[in-house]
């Protein structure tokens, strides 16, 4: 938070190298990978997006989450428990537009088409992982010498890991839901003791009526949100609010959205969780409307509210004046200026290899989310 501008920051997956990009498909194909040249690939990627966040001028940065296959489904490699995969069921707006769906989604990275099952029992055995990306991040930002307002660091939500991977062993969705948040909980931990923020990527907020839900009324999964804020509460319970924000998204995917949730049916139940921010959409062109219900369900005290500003399913670069024109009409929902961070909608490379925005008009956009908040700055300041 500050008090005479608005701040600026983004989501979490920055676009990866063609060479990273390369190994994370062979790693992910189970291909033997040289340690040497994975190590320096990584290296590599991570300090061109140090400096390009740098050269951009973006307040609170990451490391772009260059070692991972995806946002979420890098999980399955610091887990134990996992044995196999089954076909993924098609989100209910694709499954109403199946020739679309065919046709639009295909990962160099990942395979779209199957989920990882959780065939044991569940524990965090990333720990190596973990500690050698958050040390690769923050000695390239020490050598680096520039000078940031701040830093975060992402993981999965328990929510969204539980959707990840399918439950195969446990007795219920509560008590799995339960064992994968103890589990990514020493993850959390281990991001907190950086005195980084922890950004909990927590699509499945809004997105978890996507797969079957069909036309059930939206009171039949109030409570499954619920037991996703509880879970997400629970684990991050010994790191203080301050030091979290969860962004959440309606499905980082050039899809129809016509099966979305409103935000405002949701938002009361999002204000339970235990945060110092919340990010959300608010360029997409399905929710672009949604920034009223921050006039009608006021801000949690001491929240920060993180709007996405730049849509990330399009490469139409905005004009800084749009940019500016849906921070102000934000901060006006919400009363108070110093209590916005502009970003993006979601991340930028979410599942490698599916990138919808090309690389260089990703960062042309991040450059407008910059702009856009100093023309907002003298709006509102």
């Amino acid at each position: 938070m500050t008090h005479d501008r608005i701040l600026t920051t983004h989501i979490g997956s920055l676009p990866r190298t063609p060479e990273l990009l390369e190994l994370l498909t062979r790693r992910q194909d189970g291909e033997d990978v040289d340690e040497d040249e994975w190590h320096d690939a990584v290296v590599d990627a991570t300090d061109t997006v140090i400096q390009r966040q740098a050269d951009i001028g973006l307040d609170i940065i990451n490391n772009g989450e260059q070692p991972r296959v995806s946002f979420n489904w890098y999980v399955a490699n610091r887990l134990s428990g996992i044995g196999g995969t089954r076909e993924a069921p098609l989100w209910d707006d694709l499954a109403d537009y199946p020739e679309y769906a065919e046709d639009a989604f295909h990962a160099e990275g990942i395979d779209l088409t199957k989920q990882p099952s959780v065939t044991g029992p569940v524990e965090y055995i990333g720990e190596d992982a973990a500690r050698e990306e958050i040390d690769t991040f923050y000695e390239l930002l020490d050598a680096s010498d520039h000078d940031f307002e701040g830093t975060f660091i992402t993981s999965a939500s328990p929510g969204v890991a539980a959707a990840t991977l399918v439950n195969e062993h446990y007795d219920s969705h509560k008590e799995y839901l339960s064992v994968v948040g103890n589990a990514l909980k020493k993850e959390y931990e281990l991001i907190a003791e950086t005195g980084a923020t922890l950004q909990l990527d927590a699509p499945d907020l809004l997105t978890t009526g996507h797969r079957g839900f069909g036309d059930r009324p939206i009171e039949k999964l109030k409570p499954v949100v619920q037991m996703h804020v509880d879970a997400l509460n629970e684990a991050t319970k010994d790191i203080p609010d301050e030091q979290i924000r969860v962004h959440t998204c309606w499905g980082s995917y050039e899809g129809p959205h016509h099966r979305d949730k409103p935000l405002e049916e949701i938002i009361p139940i999002l204000y339970d969780l235990d945060i110092g921010g919340l990010s959300i959409e608010e360029a997409n062109p399905r929710h672009q409307h949604e920034y009223r219900v921050f006039r009608e369900h006021p801000l949690p005290d001491d929240w920060t509210l993180i709007p996405g500003v730049v849509d990330v399913k399009t490469n139409v670069v905005e004009h800084p004046e749009v940019v500016a024109d849906r921070i102000e009409r934000v901060a006006d929902a919400v009363g108070d200026p110093t209590r916005i961070v502009a970003a993006p909608d979601c991340g930028f490379d979410t599942q490698a290899g599916l990138a919808m925005v090309h690389p260089e008009i990703a960062w042309a956009k991040l450059e407008a989310v910059v702009e856009g908040a100093e023309v907002a700055t003298d709006r509102l300041f």
